[in-house]
């Protein structure tokens, strides 16, 4: 798997037409259990309407309204008035790590999918980027997980690795950290499994006494 946007993406996605009803847009979000609706216009990604939007969504009328009146009103209302319009996109070609980047940055849990065509073909969200979080962390594989801070310059991390091999253990993950680090440095993560733990944990506390380990 090549860790692109297309690759972990929820390609069935459920829509909604800019002109159907607010109410019609709550009740989708309920049969469908999700969170969020792309929102088209002629076929075409216009906006995005999410389960907040439409709590927050007051028609301007209704201040003085009863609750059958605004029942009424929002039945009326349309999703394209309460929707996001031009929503941020992402091409099904890009990496999932920089999906995950501008999910962060600009405080959103899902992102439309569009090609060049500018047609719609795919969702991903928070929760997928939980799943590469996952599947690249090892965890599933069980074994032993070793953090410790390494300098940051070439071959560090194979110095690591080759003690591991050196017991004959087998890596099943490596991941790099640069937040909350020292200057000239980097933590590395490894989860590894087989091999003789006790020698292999014995020379990684020698030779990095700062390791911290989870078995």
């Amino acid at each position: 798997m090549s860790m692109l946007v297309q690759d972990w993406m929820k390609k069935d996605v459920i829509t909604i037409d800019a002109q159907a009803s607010v109410i019609d847009a709550v009740h989708l979000l309920k049969e469908k259990n999700i969170r969020r609706l792309p929102v088209l216009k002629n076929g075409k990604l216009v906006g995005i309407v999410t389960d907040r939007d439409l709590k927050d969504f007051t028609p301007s009328k209704a201040t003085t309204l009863d609750i059958y009146e605004l029942r009424y009103l929002l039945s009326k209302a349309l999703v394209e008035e309460a929707m996001t319009p031009n929503p941020i996109t992402v091409p099904p070609d890009l990496p999932i790590e920089n999906v995950a980047a501008i999910m962060h940055d600009k405080k959103i849990s899902g992102l439309p999918v569009v090609d060049k065509k500018g047609d719609l073909v795919g969702i991903t969200t928070e929760s997928d980027v939980f799943r590469v979080l996952v599947s690249l962390s090892g965890v599933r594989q069980g074994g032993i997980r070793i953090c410790m801070p390494i300098e940051d310059r070439s071959g560090s991390a194979k110095e690591v690795a080759d003690i591991l091999r050196e017991y004959g253990g087998k890596i099943e993950a490596i991941l790099i950290n640069y937040e909350n680090v020292a200057p000239g440095y980097r933590d590395l993560i490894m989860r590894f499994k087989g091999g003789d733990t006790q020698a292999i944990l014995k020379e990684v506390k020698e030779k990095y006494p700062n390791v911290r380990i989870t078995e």
